[in-house]
């Protein structure tokens, strides 16, 4: 005879050609080691199951931005592995501890589903984690058209989404009591560029008050084009040129022909990154440069723009929440290097975000008594992280009590200056002078 435990099982294998007789002692003995054996295999059952707290992730890791998403997954697989492992050299949520000590030990596990670049995708995505998936909370979708429908998904379960990188102000507008944002909004970002086109008037840089807009034409690009509008005449500027385009184009050589003819002193774009490298070699094609550029981050901010136009982008303006300025931060540094090991990409904005932002739910679920939905919604209303555990120059992370908006970001200028992001505005920390009006082409 012999006895096998998988799992929970109790296996009595009696070979053939023998026959079993027990004394009515040796049944004893035999009921007394079936229970000791019964509960070894639940004891060695239980040790190979690793409780975790399952947050879903929607992202685009197919489709024509499928490369950003690939590094906000990459920062968030970063994040989950911070949040599990005790990290002495990070000065960030939820690196002191290992898993959550407040839900019995329990792991973080991010389950990630493609949106494909797709909005309806990425509601379907946020469906099936929730109902399927049995996540306790969503977190996603990078682009505003993606995570405006990906959110009303989450809403209509019941279930909180945090989003961390889009920024259509529309998203935190709509009255939602379950989707949270830690990122500030295009409204934001687009004031911050005429704080620092007045900013450089006052110290004598002269740039033109004529504004050409160039965006695509998804949620994101049109919430630009409002805001820029929106602020434009506060500020004494003239908007002369509103040219929306759609995603995703093949050739964009109509519209840079229109700017061309226009010839405004500052172009303004909502790009992403396919549509900016277009962009940029479409100019450099057709001979033609404006004397300023000023970018919402996105296209223009994603490191395979760069590695793709190389001097091409040298001159670009940009909005951003990151700037390599900040790696004299121990833990800006860090999180640098893992990014570099793990993709071969510096840090940037867009997947200093994503790793931010999954900081932000696990400080919440660090914070909670249990994953229900109205317990995590609770925690996250309550999020008071300090400033000097948040690797950008933000005055912590704290959300509006009605919106759910984080309403301590701020935002950088940086310009591209050769092919590197430097800080230009806050001038407090900025690290080099803008060098413009671009030089054409011929000039450089």
């Amino acid at each position: 005879m012999r006895i096998g435990v998988r799992g929970t099982e109790l296996n009595f294998l009696i070979e053939e050609g023998y026959t079993l007789k027990l004394s009515s002692k040796s049944r004893l003995l035999l009921t007394g080691l079936m229970a000791v054996l019964l509960l070894f295999g639940a004891a060695y059952s239980g040790a190979a199951e690793t409780k975790t707290v399952k947050v879903g992730v929607v992202a685009p890791l197919s489709g024509n931005i499928a490369q950003t998403g690939a590094l906000l997954r990459a920062a968030m697989l970063i994040a989950q592995d911070v949040v599990n492992n005790k990290y002495t050299d990070f000065n960030v949520p939820a690196a002191e501890t290992e898993g959550f000590p407040n839900l019995g030990g329990a792991k973080l596990e991010l389950v990630f589903l493609d949106s494909q670049g797709i909005a309806e995708k990425a509601m379907s995505a946020t469906e099936q984690l929730i109902t399927q998936e049995k996540v306790v909370a969503v977190m996603g979708a990078y682009a505003s058209a993606h995570t405006v429908t990906a959110a009303q998904a989450a809403e209509r379960l019941g279930v909180p989404f945090l989003n961390e990188n889009s920024t259509s102000p529309i998203l935190t507008q709509r009255g939602f009591e379950w989707f949270f944002r830690c990122t500030p909004d295009d409204d934001f970002f687009t004031l911050n560029f005429f704080q620092f086109l007045r900013d450089e008037e006052a110290k004598g840089k002269k740039y033109g008050k004529t504004i050409a807009m160039l965006y695509e034409n998804t949620l994101w690009g049109a919430d630009v084009g409002k805001a820029i509008k929106k602020y434009a005449p506060q500020f004494g500027y003239n908007v002369v040129a509103d040219i929306p385009y759609t995603a995703r184009s093949a050739s964009l050589t109509s519209e840079i022909q229109q700017l061309k003819s226009i010839n405004a002193d500052i172009v303004m774009l909502a790009s992403y990154v396919s549509d900016a490298i277009l962009i940029q070699t479409t100019m450099r094609d057709m001979d033609y440069i404006p004397p300023i550029m000023l970018a919402q981050d996105s296209g223009h901010n994603d490191p395979n723009f760069i590695k793709t136009v190389g001097d091409l982008g040298n001159y670009i303006v940009s909005r951003e929440v990151y700037t390599p300025a900040l790696l004299d931060r121990p833990s800006v540094k860090k999180l640098n290097e893992m990014m570099m090991a793990k993709t071969g990409f510096p840090l940037d904005g867009n997947s200093g975000r994503a790793f931010m932002g999954t900081l932000v739910m696990a400080d919440a679920l660090l914070r909670t008594k249990s994953t229900k939905p109205e317990d995590i919604r609770q925690a996250l209303k309550e999020t008071n992280i300090p400033a000097e555990k948040v690797i950008f120059p933000w005055e912590g992370i704290r959300f509006d009590e009605k919106t759910h908006q984080i309403n301590t970001g701020r935002g950088i200028i940086v310009q591209i200056q050769d092919k590197k992001y430097v800080p230009v505005w806050p001038y407090e920390i900025a690290t080099v002078e803008t060098k413009l009006p671009i030089p054409k082409w011929s000039e450089r």
